[in-house]
């Protein structure tokens, strides 16, 4: 098993010519890229039943928490957008969320825009200038529609239940789970760890039957609800696209009294492990913002996050006009 996670040693810092106000900041390249790494995470429509709704759509707190907890920063990126906007988005940030929630893999507004966002990664990783995507349950069921091109999600009971994954021979070699130490490997082997909130699954079935999605992501774990197995880790064969149908960011930031959340020690351990990885990849992207200022304008900081009890599956939630 290699070292926890890769080190990555950012060069030399350079300074701008900035005012007095403003401190300095990295300039262009890797140096900016290595060490201050911000990361989109997807908005999705409001429900028309949250009764703390406001604006048109929202994002998780633990979303946000948990790219936080690895040591990247936030920006929102929220639907009903131009896609000349979301083309300058994608070349000032260093990565994608595609988080969990519930909206249509297709029609909806979080699907259009994961779309957007995903063919430009595409068309970027293709010319050498690095994107990661990281797809969670929604965002994971997303990535595979945009290869497949058709919805082929099955029914599982698979709904607030914590499951051990069955890892497959591709994990051994994977970059996901590579600089997981052996313990952490064994517990989300055998331990029932994984936290998954979700009514729909891509089978194992349908993956195996299907050349585009065989040949575009390699399955790292599976899970079975007792009759259907299905897809729980992936990762992109030739891109740095992750997906996992389980909720690695609900042990550590969200606290509803369900069968499904696990908080222990190793569930939380994992949960930064994963984020750190993917912050980790975020750090090849030399992508930055025009200037500080449009930097700053952008942040999450910007915004409050709404408490919403603690009988909410998301306990915190930023809504966005």
């Amino acid at each position: 098993m290699l070292a926890s996670l890769a080190s990555l040693d950012p060069p030399g810092l350079l300074t701008e010519g900035l005012s007095p106000q403003q401190p300095p900041r990295p300039t262009t390249g890797g140096a900016r890229g290595h060490c201050r790494p911000i990361i989109g995470i997807l908005a999705q429509e409001n429900n028309s039943i949250d009764p703390f709704a406001r604006g048109s759509c929202w994002i998780a707190g633990s979303s946000v928490k948990y790219l936080e907890s690895a040591g990247a920063r936030v920006v929102p990126v929220r639907i009903n957008r131009t896609e000349e906007e979301y083309a300058k988005l994608f070349h000032s940030i260093n990565g994608l969320l595609l988080p969990g929630g519930c909206v249509d893999l297709q029609t909806s507004e979080y699907a259009r825009t994961a779309k957007i966002f995903y063919e430009l990664a595409l068309k970027a990783n293709d010319a050498g200038d690095y994107f990661p995507i990281w797809g969670a349950c929604l965002g994971h069921q997303v990535l595979i529609v945009l290869v497949n091109d058709q919805n082929a999600s099955v029914q599982t009971d698979t709904m607030a239940v914590a499951l051990p994954l069955t890892f497959t021979e591709e994990a051994k070699s994977s970059r996901l789970f590579r600089g997981f130490p052996r313990h952490l490997m064994q517990s989300l082997a055998e331990d029932n760890i994984t936290s998954n909130f979700h009514k729909l699954s891509f089978s194992m079935q349908e993956y195996n039957n299907n050349v585009q999605l065989k040949t575009f992501y390699k399955v790292l774990s599976t899970n079975s609800d007792g009759n259907i197995e299905f897809i729980s880790t992936m990762e992109a064969y030739r891109y740095p696209f992750y997906g996992v149908q389980w909720h690695p960011e609900k042990a550590p930031f969200e606290w509803i009294d369900k069968p499904g959340m696990v908080h222990s020690v190793t569930a939380m351990t994992i949960s930064f492990y994963t984020a750190s990885f993917f912050v980790s990849e975020a750090m090849k992207s030399d992508h930055q913002f025009s200037s500080p200022l449009e930097e700053d304008e952008a942040l999450i900081y910007n915004f409050s996050p709404v408490f919403r009890g603690q009988g909410n599956i998301f306990m915190q939630k930023y809504y966005f006009y």
